[in-house]
C-alpha cells in the first residue's frame, strides 16, 4: 500500500477529484495549505500599499491506494492539476506500512 500526498492549486480541486473517481480511487483527505516553492510568493497592492505574499493558498490530497494503483493515481492528478505554470504543485508517494478500518476492524488492502 502507498499513501500518495500531492499539493496543488485549489482551483483545480474538482478536476482531481473527477480524475481520482475515474481511476477508481473511492477515498481521499483534502486539506487547505498555505506553502511556497520556487515561485517564492508574489507582491500584492492593497489600497496603495504594496506587500509581499509570502505564503500561497495551496490544496492538499491525500489517498491510501494498493501498489498496483499508484501509477495511474500519479497519472490522474498530474493530468488533471497541470496548468503548465510555474506552482503547478507536487506528488509524494510514501509506503503504508498499515491500515485500519475503525468500524469493522478490517486491516490491510481490505481497508482502503
Amino acid at each position: 500500500m502507498k499513501l500518495v500526498s500531492s499539493i496543488i492549486k485549489p482551483f483545480k480541486l474538482d478536476d482531481v477529484r473527477e480524475a481520482l473517481s475515474e481511476v477508481g480511487v473511492t477515498g481521499i483527505t483534502v486539506v487547505e495549505v498555505k506553502g511556497f516553492g520556487r515561485q517564492k510568493g508574489h507582491t500584492e497592492l492593497y489600497r496603495g500599499a504594496e506587500y509581499v505574499v509570502d505564503f500561497l493558498p495551496k490544496i492538499k490530497i491525500e489517498a491510501a491506494v494498493d501498489d498496483d494503483q499508484v501509477d495511474q493515481v500519479i497519472e490522474a492528478i498530474s493530468g488533471a492539476a497541470k496548468t503548465g505554470k510555474i506552482g503547478d504543485g507536487k506528488i509524494f508517494v510514501y509506503d503504508l506500512c498499515q491500515a485500519i478500518r475503525i468500524r469493522t476492524g478490517e486491516t490491510g488492502s481490505d481497508a482502503l
